[in-house]
């Protein structure tokens, strides 16, 4: 990857990040990169006493399936609750205006706080 694609990776991740600061989750911030044992882009963000994963893409080509399964083994080594995936919308230049994509089950285990059978 070069240096300018990483570099547009993290101003996402930062756009994110400051997004979920400004909007409540005063503990939000980009996390530090720990390869296999990778926890998601974003931590600090929770609810219902759990944590969240966030895996920040900020690419033209969609890749929802791989994304999906980067999140979901982020999620395990984190222990966390649920997986999502904040996307880039092309065009839309505002935090609050980009897509957050998972699987139903995540949501189902946002909505209640405890992760469904599949």
């Amino acid at each position: 990857m070069s240096s300018y694609h990483r570099a547009k990776g993290s101003s996402f991740e930062r756009l994110v990040a400051d997004y979920f600061k400004a909007n409540g989750f005063p503990f939000a911030d980009r996390r530090v990169k720990s390869g296999a044992k990778d926890k998601g882009d974003i931590g600090g963000v929770g609810i219902h006493d759990q944590r969240l994963v966030f895996e920040a893409k900020n690419t033209a080509k969609i890749s929802l399936g791989t994304w999906a399964n980067e999140a979901e083994v982020e999620r395990v080594n984190d222990e966390a609750l649920a997986g999502v995936v904040i996307h880039k919308r092309h065009g839309k230049g505002k935090a609050g205006e980009q897509w957050a994509t998972m699987p139903l089950a995540d949501l189902v285990a946002i909505l209640t706080g405890k992760r469904p059978q599949l």
